[in-house]
């Protein structure tokens, strides 16, 4: 389907020059800006097509490429729990050419255009090695340039066109290409649910009801996501949460609308394709009708079938974030989402280790995996672009930061990391969480893309969090494997990462497809003494406990069918257990 802009095409005659291409048919506007053409490609080869349209006033033609279809097994490979995520919001980041800077850009202005762009990106890649990630989220790269101070990139002018303050089309190729070259994977950020209110389609939309409501006349969104679970609720009160504008500067679109939900999937395809995706993150989950969704992903997976999706549903219990999960369907729809973001242990770790609650928080979140058809799916975190930074929360703590990030490597699914986290950058609520990487601009003070140029605080915290990540990485128990959780008080956490669910007494120490890792958090100010559970538990059999992350206690030791340790303060330590 192709969506043509122009003038008088109400009454015009469209007709495509291209060999074994045909317009099956149309359907304009009534004002005559729009016009919706269905052609027939299937038996198509690659070629540069030219589509005419001519009424009595004239005639005028565009041409479009017919292009082929990326045949290479190895693209579009999707993302897993082997992985480890981060998320870069690109204005915030690097600048990398400063020719794309438009007039106006001022890094002083907290919701300004600063600079940073893909290019910026590209050029920090080997730092972002370095740190153990493998997988790359920006935010979106779709051309909000109408928008004053979207500089976040959520407030969509041109769906198809890189935004001017990033760069081009072939500079998120050549991002794309860069990842790929060092094994690493790109995520796009797309925003099926708003635009910007700078959109042409906002005062001239393609059809009455392409959005939901007008300019003049619109709902504001509401966020009570339990009215989309109950089966008692009122029309209305879903209504209010799919059907509202998200603020009064990002219409609502309407995918209920055929055309609307074609045209958005059809966007989606093109990103995968033309920059060689590997995976989408979904903005605003909740807020789209999920019939869409699932004709979203049926679509998607049937293309490409390896690709991975992950939404945000912003809301910390795991009833509502389950709600929305692919593999099973609620109220007959079955929404087809590979995995959403694990709001709740967001909320239960900075509940936990930054407001000092008891850690049977955490560990009462985690009982609740029951409800997702893949918890090993879940994409845990500790902070992102929409919530303060973690260290500011945590009044500064660095101690409390490197548990949490140790816990975020720890735990079962997809670690992801808000770039500057892996550094102690501070930050409050929205826009202050977004500051500039430092060294990412001209002028800045010192940098810490290099070792040389961090801080102390930095580099204690850069030199945590790429240990962690290289233990993950040589680890299947950490990346793929099994969690059972063992104990958990007011200050300590302990559970099990084993690549299968067998005791010790039945697995072979030198298999590492067989290993297991018990892991203690202890976020107490002074050291505890813990006697853990041995007998029908993962450490059945088990007599070696080998530390991989430092340890100052002693030794654990079996006692009585028990396992004696002592774990410091503000600490985690990691044992290889056989």
């Amino acid at each position: 389907m192709l969506l043509v802009h122009g003038e008088n095409l109400k009454q015009a005659h469209f007709t495509v020059a291209g060999k074994g291409v045909a317009i099956l048919h149309t359907q304009a506007s009534d004002n005559g800006h729009w016009a919706f053409l269905w052609l027939r490609t299937k038996d198509a080869a690659p070629q540069m097509l030219w589509v005419t349209a001519s009424n009595a006033q004239g005639r005028a033609r565009s041409a479009f490429a017919l292009k082929a279809r990326d045949d290479d097994p190895k693209a579009h490979r999707g993302f897993s729990s082997a992985d480890a995520l981060y998320l870069i919001m690109t204005d915030r980041f690097a600048e990398g050419n400063a020719a794309n800077d438009p007039t106006g850009d001022d890094r002083a202005a907290a919701r300004g255009w600063h600079g940073g762009d893909l290019s910026g990106i590209e050029q920090h890649l080997d730092y972002l090695k370095q740190l153990g990630v493998t997988a790359v989220w920006t935010t979106p790269v779709a051309s909000n340039g109408a928008m004053p101070v979207a500089y976040h990139g959520y407030a969509a002018t041109d769906l198809y066109t890189v935004d001017p303050h990033f760069g081009m089309l072939a500079d998120y190729q050549h991002l794309s290409d860069a990842l790929h070259a060092r094994g690493m994977k790109l995520i796009i950020d797309l925003v099926p649910n708003h635009i910007g209110v700078k959109h042409p389609w906002v005062l001239d939309p393609p059809t009455p009801d392409w959005l939901h409501g007008t300019l003049e006349h619109h709902g504001a969104v509401k966020s009570d996501f339990y009215q989309l679970l109950d089966p008692h609720a009122p029309p209305q009160a879903w209504r209010n949460i799919t059907d509202g504008w998200f603020t009064d500067d990002m219409p609502d679109l309407n995918q209920e609308n055929p055309l609307v939900a074609s045209y958005l999937i059809q966007n989606a395809l093109w990103w995968v394709e033309t920059a060689n995706l590997d995976g989408i993150r979904l903005d605003t989950f909740p807020y789209v009708d999920r019939a869409f969704w699932h004709d979203f992903h049926a679509t998607l997976h049937s293309v490409y079938p390896h690709l991975t999706t992950v939404g945000e549903i912003f809301h910390g219990d795991p009833e509502v974030t389950s709600y929305f999960a692919g593999g099973q369907a609620h109220e007959g729809i079955d929404t087809g989402l590979d995995t959403p973001f694990d709001f709740p242990v967001y909320f239960a770790l900075r509940d936990d280790l930054a407001h000092d609650k008891p850690m049977t928080e955490l560990a009462a979140v985690l009982r609740q995996d029951a409800l997702y058809p893949h918890p090993e799916r879940l994409v845990p975190f500790i902070g992102n672009h929409d919530t303060t930074r973690f260290l500011t929360e945590a009044g500064g703590s660095v101690p409390r930061l490197k548990l949490a990030l140790g816990l975020l490597a720890m735990l079962r699914g997809m670690p992801q990391i808000y770039s500057g986290d892996e550094i102690g950058m501070e930050g409050g609520n929205d826009p202050d969480n977004r500051r500039d990487f430092p060294g990412g601009f001209p002028g800045d003070t010192h940098s810490a893309f290099t070792m040389e140029g961090r801080t102390v605080t930095e580099q204690s915290i850069f030199a945590w969090t790429s240990g962690i990540l290289a233990l993950r990485a040589v680890h299947p128990a950490l990346k793929t494997g099994l969690q059972q959780d063992l104990f958990a008080d007011d200050g300590v956490f302990a559970f099990i990462r084993t690549a299968e669910a067998a005791s010790c007494s039945s697995s072979h120490s030198a298999d590492p497809s067989k290993e297991r890792l018990l892991i203690i958090v202890n976020k107490a100010d002074r050291s505890e003494l813990l006697e853990l559970p041995v007998e029908g538990t993962a450490l059945a059999g088990c007599t070696v406990f080998q530390a991989l992350a430092p340890a100052t206690g002693s030794a654990p030791v079996i006692r009585s069918g028990k396992l004696d340790i002592e774990e410091p303060p503000e600490s985690m330590t990691v044992y290889q257990v056989r």
